[in-house]
């Protein structure tokens, strides 16, 4: 599922600073490579036993990701429900106590990319 109403698309930040602001708020930079970073924060269902990860995809609009200056633009913020092995199905149904603890970080988050 893509999230469409966060506010964050287009916001722009350098890689020091987002990545200290997404590891504050629990993201993980899993993937990477020069000009892309993927950031994932999981969220459990615990009455559920379910997983879901809250994912952010950015591109570098200048520099490289080896350098902490880069600057990174937000792309499209997703969440889905983790799946065995290790996949996401982004087609699931949120739960809506799943989708209030993302949105209320992608708030904090957009809070700190604000400054």
């Amino acid at each position: 599922m893509i999230i469409e109403n966060s506010g964050l698309k287009g916001m722009s930040s350098d890689l020091a600073h987002l990545d200290e602001s997404m590891e504050q708020l629990g993201f993980v930079r899993w993937q990477w490579e020069y000009y892309r970073a993927t950031y994932d924060l999981k969220i459990e269902d615990k009455a559920n036993r379910e997983d879901y990860f809250l994912r952010i995809n950015t591109r570098a609009e200048s520099g490289k990701l080896e350098s902490p200056h880069a600057v990174l633009s937000v792309e499209a913020v997703y969440i889905g429900r983790a799946t065995f092995p290790h996949g996401l199905d982004y087609n699931s149904a949120i739960p809506d106590s799943i989708l209030k603890a993302a949105n209320g970080k992608l708030a904090e988050l957009k809070s700190k990319l604000s400054h």
